[in-house]
């Protein structure tokens, strides 16, 4: 099969993910519930793992922290058992955790900011726009509105337990471009106007193509204009077209999102 191998840039990090989860949720990042995100961690793991990143350790490393910090806070030893109830901050064991995501959350709002900020200045000055520099330098660094690329591997968790991947397949040859899956993909879209994410994959076995169709949809979101929405936490997201006017190439697939082996 083509090895296809997706940027680690892309998804961001660990802290991301934990960021994710716990905004997501609504939870006060000082008191994490390390069980519950410890959970729902793992269940994303195995969906890049399934995807195949480059340096998911990371992710791996992570996981393994969330797993010693739950043990810890589970089984408590003699000498914590027999301490007070309310203990100081630095006894917490989550808290090197919180403060790394409590940082990084300073860091990603800051982010927001300025793009919210720059974002309203080009409309101040409309006539300076195409003097902005073009995103496509730093693609990992582009956004995918109206749903988070979480939420589209969410999504493809639930479509991955839904579904019976046939592994025998990954010893067949499989050259099928990238390019082609953006083609295919997009061709459904703009002629359905509004197709449901999991439906892409209702004739999807083989992990190859499984692993295509979801880094072309990505490419679609990120770089050609189409849209994605979801109306309900946890519910369908629905892919749609570019707004009229905006046109796409289905050619010019970026080489930072996605890396065809030889």
């Amino acid at each position: 099969m083509s090895d296809w191998r997706v940027e680690l840039d892309l998804f961001r990090g660990p802290l991301d993910l934990l960021l994710y989860l716990v905004r997501r949720d609504e939870l006060d990042i000082r008191e994490m519930p390390i069980a519950r995100i410890t959970q729902q961690f793992e269940q994303y793991l195995t969906v890049l793992q399934f995807l195949d990143l480059e340096l998911v350790g990371e992710f791996l490393v992570m996981a393994s922290t969330l797993a010693e910090i739950k043990s810890r806070l589970v089984l408590p030893s003699p000498e914590e058992e027999a301490a007070e109830e309310v203990e100081a901050a630095d006894d917490d064991p989550r808290s090197d955790l919180i403060r790394q995501l409590l940082e990084y959350r300073r860091y990603k709002d800051a982010a927001a900011a300025l793009e919210e900020h720059a974002a309203e200045w080009q409309e101040r000055y409309p006539r300076l726009t195409s003097e902005r520099p073009k995103v496509g330098n730093q693609p990992q660094d582009d956004l995918i509105k109206e749903v988070e690329l979480w939420d589209l591997v969410s999504a493809l968790a639930r479509v991955l337990e839904k579904k019976v991947v046939d592994e025998k397949a990954r010893i067949r040859d499989d050259d099928t471009p990238i390019s082609v899956w953006v083609e295919r993909v997009g061709s459904i879209v703009r002629t359905q106007e509004r197709v449901a994410f999991s439906s892409l994959f209702d004739d999807a076995s083989e992990r190859s193509k499984i692993i295509g169709i979801f880094l072309a949809i990505l490419e679609l979101l990120r770089h050609h204009h189409f849209r994605a929405d979801q109306e309900e936490e946890f519910g369908e997201i629905w892919i749609m077209p570019p707004l009229e006017g905006v046109d796409w190439d289905a050619e010019s697939v970026s080489e930072p999102l996605v890396e065809e082996g030889k």
